[in-house]
């Protein structure tokens, strides 16, 4: 059973943490600025020592604060890593988590990508199409683990233009989950043509049809459901 002390322990960390990010955001500051030192920001948020610390933890495991020893604390990047680790947690609890969580993965990054297609083809100017349909000739010939990150740097660029950081946190932040789930599933590299599937994606973004590059992001995602419902299928018959 858990003791009244220990959950109040834990309301007062998470009232403490309030009280942080607040402060955070009434001072306006962003990534990277310092935050008061220790006995400042007790004074500062009238909380004991010991509370402040805790607090402070519970921060830094989601990147909203960064404690640099030596240094002090500061801003966090902000980034999305609590959210992988969840979601990565999450799948490898059990294969149905797992199939679950690469299943929506596809999902999401399918409609990032096709529905935001008329703003992506806007985007994306001479260079960047360049950059893309090389990484799509380079899967061609490179080995499974260079062919994964040259997947990746490709649909990292197609969202970068964009210039929505979120979107662009999200797409490296489900890349993350996906290679570290997929493994464990023993999700076998597609047997379709990766050049010409991303190629078919560069050449709707050349000459402006949206809807072209809409199919041809739906074409590219097909043969990963396709393995995912196979691995799926496989791990059901062995259960």
């Amino acid at each position: 059973m858990v003791s009244n002390e220990r959950v109040g322990r834990s309301l007062l960390r998470q009232e403490v943490s309030e009280r942080i990010k607040r402060y955070i955001l009434d001072n306006r500051l962003r990534p990277g600025s310092p935050l008061p030192t220790e006995n400042e920001l007790c004074a500062a948020l009238g909380a004991s020592r010991s509370s402040v610390r805790e607090a402070i933890k519970t921060l830094d495991a989601l990147d909203i604060v960064e404690v640099r020893h030596g240094h002090g604390t500061y801003v966090g990047g902000l980034s999305l890593s609590a959210l992988v680790e969840g979601l990565t947690f999450r799948g490898l609890l059990s294969p149905n988590d797992d199939f679950a969580v690469l299943s929506e993965l596809v999902d999401v990054r399918e409609l990032f990508e096709r529905g935001n297609a008329a703003a992506i083809i806007s985007a994306l100017d001479g260079p960047h199409l360049d950059t893309l349909d090389d990484l799509a000739s380079s899967m061609g010939t490179a080995v499974d683990a260079d062919r994964v990150v040259a997947d990746r740097r490709f649909h990292a660029l197609l969202v970068n233009p964009l210039g929505n950081e979120l979107v662009s946190q999200l797409t490296d932040a489900f890349w993350d989950v996906f290679t570290a789930v997929a493994p464990r599933l023993g999700l076998t590299p597609s047997d379709q043509d990766p050049v010409r599937l991303h190629k078919a994606i560069v050449h709707a973004a050349r000459a402006g049809d949206s809807l072209a590059f809409a199919d041809a992001v739906v074409a590219h995602y097909a043969p990963i459901r396709t393995r995912v419902a196979a691995a799926r299928h496989a791990q059901s018959i062995r259960n």
